[in-house]
């Protein structure tokens, strides 16, 4: 982890090369590199690139706020995890009657992009792998923390979590869950991920789909579309 000044990216292909360059040469053994969707597959794109490493998704979704569906009471994951942030949940007054309906929300959400990205490039198995947890930034860190505690499950050799930028309690939280956690960029001022790239534009899926073809092409994997 490195705290340091105030900077920005330009991009996030300019932050997952800078990102790469943290993880090149840091001994990871055919690494499996897992893209929360939508903009972390852009920044796990470019790594696998660089790492020359397998690509997939990791298919989890932040449980939003009532009223305010950027700020996380929490994640579910493809798998079903579920994790809630009582104290932030409790603050702004999300009960289980909300819980329930917004976990179905997302969770449907969850299902559409499962059979949208895996008619393109199939799930890959954990069960033994080097996996690198990739998004474009952390804010609270409960949809990466979900995804580290989902992955876990399938069995994998070693969970290392890598980001751009984070918040410092969020990397704090995480390092408790994953074995080791890189982010080149740890403000001291942390208000939303966006404030520290100069284009933050949202991803679409067709971009995402894009992506996860081209690498199914690399791989050989055919299955139409």
């Amino acid at each position: 982890m490195i705290l340091s000044s105030e900077k920005h990216y330009a991009d996030r292909r300019d932050a997952a090369q800078r990102l790469g360059e943290s993880l090149s040469g840091h001994g990871v053994h055919h690494p499996l590199i897992l893209g929360i969707p939508r903009g972390g597959v852009v920044v796990a794109d470019e790594i696998a690139q660089k790492l020359n490493a397998d690509l997939d998704v990791a298919l989890t979704r932040k449980l939003g706020a009532p009223g305010n569906p950027e700020l996380a009471i929490g994640a579910v994951a493809e798998n079903g995890t579920i994790l809630i942030q009582e104290q932030i949940a409790e603050k702004v007054g999300a009960d289980e009657d909300y819980i329930r309906q917004e976990k179905t929300r997302q969770f449907a959400e969850i299902s559409a992009r499962r059979d949208r990205y895996r008619s393109v490039l199939p799930k890959t198995p954990l069960d033994g792998r080097w996996v690198i947890l990739v998004d474009d930034g952390i804010a609270t860190g409960a949809t990466m923390q979900a995804s580290i505690w989902a992955a876990r499950e399938e069995g994998p050799g070693r969970i290392v979590v890598a980001v751009p930028v984070a918040s410092q309690d969020a990397i704090e939280r995480l390092s408790l869950d994953a074995d080791e956690v890189i982010c080149p960029y740890i403000p001291e001022l942390f208000y939303a991920i966006g404030q520290f790239f100069d284009d933050f534009s949202q991803v679409g899926d067709e971009e995402v789909v894009e992506i996860l073809r081209a690498h199914s092409r690399k791989t050989g994997v055919n299955l139409g579309g």
